[in-house]
């Protein structure tokens, strides 16, 4: 199996010894390395590890014959843009499975009209995981709420809906929400 682990870790500029501290449990950075490097051979297992600490989906991770990788012309930072010391190819992102998507049709808040939001879908326990961000939350009759979620009081759920001088608006025991977790901008 080949793998990007490699690309993606610097993509992320992280070195070889904060992706083993991130790992749970944590390993080492010789480790990585042989994995990075195929003299180690990856389970899946050591996938999804290596995959939680770079915070992608596993098959991020790994290169398929027939999936479009892109190369990277050029690194930006606070000093400007800059080539790569070496050749580094970024994956196209995937959605996650059983994730929703929001098209933006009408600019609001830090949204323009042509973006697509990708959403992570969370079950009531998992709520928490989605305080100060954005969700998308179901009402009665097939209707919607986008807000972001500023609280919890038990059951209920306060969001701020995204549009100027709105007030925070209770949901009380919403079945599902969708967490925006990337944002698709085309120019």
């Amino acid at each position: 199996m080949i793998t990007a682990i490699r690309e993606v870790r610097r993509a992320k500029n992280l070195t070889l010894e904060e992706v083993a501290r991130r790992c749970v449990p944590p390993t080492t950075a010789q480790t990585i390395g042989r994995l990075e490097t195929g003299t180690r051979t990856v389970s899946v297992a050591w996938l999804n590890r290596i995959a939680a600490a770079l915070e992608v989906a596993p098959a991020d991770l790994v290169t398929l014959p027939d999936r479009a990788t892109l190369p990277v012309a050029a690194t930006l930072d606070a000093e400007g843009a800059h080539a790569p010391r070496q050749p580094l190819t970024l994956v196209p992102p995937q959605p996650a499975p059983g994730g929703v998507a929001i098209s933006v049709t009408g600019s609001i808040g830090d949204y323009r009209a042509g973006d697509a939001l990708w959403c992570d879908l969370r079950a009531p326990e998992h709520f928490g995981q989605a305080l100060n961000r954005d969700v998308l939350v179901p009402l009665p009759a097939g209707r919607f709420l986008f807000a972001r979620l500023i609280g919890r009081d038990g059951d209920a759920l306060l969001l701020l809906p995204l549009t100027p001088n709105a007030r925070p608006t209770s949901i009380t025991s919403p079945a599902w929400l969708a967490q925006a977790s990337r944002l698709i901008r085309t120019l």
